[in-house]
């Protein structure tokens, strides 16, 4: 359920031979087999736990074009304008502080480099914000924030949205393509 969404976004992405691509928030490397073995992926994870079993993952594929580092996405060591996109696959939602970690992946992405990101906004459907609204409190308990907006991408984030998609028409996971505009 979840890699399709990670296969679409990748697919949109148009990577290139040697293209560098940080994903933040690799957590066990669910995505890592998607990605092109034509370019180089680090992989950034806080939680040492989740990286072993991506680590593991990694060995068993032999994805020889992908680093995993265990770092904070909201205090990169990384230089600026050095990786060419970024994929923030369902890691918005359960970061301490999603603007640092945005404005963060913004400082180490490239002018112009694309930036995926895939996670649960908030619906426009009436009844269906009253329904995430009700059960928000049970979400928010399982780790992860459920009022985003994509405008809180773009005017807070100061993201360049290219493009919003879902998976399926019903799906409250918004696959969200967007450009590093400095």
């Amino acid at each position: 359920m979840i890699t399709p969404r990670i296969k679409s976004g990748l697919k949109k992405m148009g990577i290139k031979e040697g293209d560098l691509i940080i994903e933040a928030g690799v957590g066990t490397g669910l995505s890592l087999p998607l990605y092109p073995n034509f370019c180089r992926v680090v992989g950034i994870d806080i939680t040492r736990k989740m990286l072993d079993k991506a680590k593991i993952k990694k060995n068993r594929f032999n994805l020889h074009y992908v680093d995993l580092i265990e770092m904070d996405a909201e205090h990169l060591t990384f230089c600026d304008d050095i990786f060419d996109h970024a994929v923030l696959p369902f890691v918005l939602s359960v970061v301490s502080n999603p603007e640092k970690m945005v404005s963060e992946i913004k400082r180490v992405t490239k002018k112009n480099g694309k930036i995926i990101v895939i996670n649960h906004f908030s619906s426009n459907n009436p009844f269906l914000l009253k329904m995430e609204r009700f059960f928000s409190p049970v979400f928010i308990r399982l780790g992860w924030e459920t009022g985003f907006t994509t405008e809180f991408l773009s005017n807070h984030c100061h993201l360049c949205i290219k493009e919003v998609s879902r998976d399926h028409r019903f799906d409250s996971w918004l696959i969200v393509y967007a450009t590093n505009k400095k």
